[in-house]
């Protein structure tokens, strides 16, 4: 009895020091928030420095952060693959439809690996960069903060086949976005709620001029779009040129991350087709819209942890990929 008792208590007392943290395994390792405790532990709060100063100079580069994290872990997984140009047998995925003349602030991230790399040589990925800049500038422009689970490795590929074919677009269905997502192993609950971040940030005239003119095709605009919303567009948006106009995807409280953006929504303001489709094609996903405008901490809570599954999409852990030097190259042996 004496010997169960204590073998209960030595259980207890490693569970009880055990990390409580949002630990994930993968192949090779663990992702979990205090990766970096001991071999970089300035390594958040240079990141932190970093974005908020980058912010500070121009709102919108939050939003450009958070879009490089979703857009980094759609195609191959969270590995920072979109961060490399091009060179030798690597083509860059930043010359994909989804990322040309649009994915920006990569010279922030440079500034971030630079300071990472003179504080702690050869330890922080730029993949858990990316995936730290995201989370910052969420809580910097007033939305929800969350531990982010670290230790992901950086790829030594692209795929430019990839960033076309599996990020979502503008003009998809909803049930292509759907599909997309789900492929990725996220569902519903987190497509509308990681569209939220739409809340902050702009798109581009080319981005939903359809909207405007020919939405199917029969050269009339989107009934789904209000009037007046859809005519002041035009303003700014012709049928021809002003491809790079900006507008904003929130244009209620553009800088700001909250619930506003569900709220246009289901008065049909919302600026992409693949915005408005949340509340136009399927019930379900127009009952979390109608719940996220109602309730912005039940928003902010499901952002949080959407983004941490976002963030744990096939991350390359162990002795997989390697720890750039620089985010646009990889590290030559």
């Amino acid at each position: 009895m004496a010997k169960f008792s204590l073998s209960l208590l030595l259980a207890l007392s490693l569970l009880a020091f055990s990390p409580l943290c949002l630990c994930h395994k993968y192949q090779g390792g663990y992702l979990f928030p205090q990766f970096y405790d001991h071999s970089c532990p300035r390594a958040q709060e240079i990141v932190k420095s970093v974005v908020a100063k980058a912010v500070a100079r121009e709102a919108r580069m939050a939003a450009s952060l958070l879009r490089l994290h979703f857009h980094d872990c759609f195609v191959k997984g969270c590995d920072a693959s979109l961060l490399l140009d091009s060179s030798g047998s690597i083509v860059t995925e930043k010359r994909s439809n989804p990322n040309r003349n649009s994915a920006r602030g990569f010279e922030v991230l440079d500034e971030i690996k630079s300071a990472l790399e003179k504080e702690c040589p050869n330890t922080v990925s730029c993949a858990d960069i990316l995936a730290l800049a995201a989370r910052d500038s969420t809580v910097i422009s007033g939305g929800p903060n969350w531990e982010v689970p670290l230790g992901r490795r950086d790829a030594r590929g692209a795929s430019l086949s990839g960033s076309n074919n599996d990020i979502p677009a503008p003009n998809n269905t909803f049930q292509t976005i759907l599909t997309k997502f789900k492929r990725q192993g996220l569902d519903l609950v987190d497509l509308v709620a990681l569209s939220g971040s739409h809340t902050i940030g702009d798109a581009r005239c080319t981005s939903f001029r359809q909207r405007l003119y020919n939405q199917n095709g029969n050269g009339k605009p989107d009934f789904t779009l209000h009037p007046t919303y859809a005519a002041q567009l035009r303003n700014r948006c012709p049928r021809s040129g002003s491809d790079q106009n900006l507008f904003f995807l929130d244009f209620v409280s553009p800088t700001r991350f909250d619930n506003t953006y569900f709220k246009n929504l289901l008065a049909s303001k919302g600026l992409l087709s693949s915005d408005q489709v949340l509340v136009t094609s399927s019930e379900a996903s127009k009952k979390l819209v109608i719940q996220y405008a109602e309730n912005n901490e039940l928003f902010f809570e499901h952002f949080a942890k959407s983004m941490i599954k976002m963030g744990n999409i096939s991350p390359l852990t162990g002795s997989r990929g390697e720890i750039r030097k620089n985010c646009r190259r990889i590290n030559n042996y």
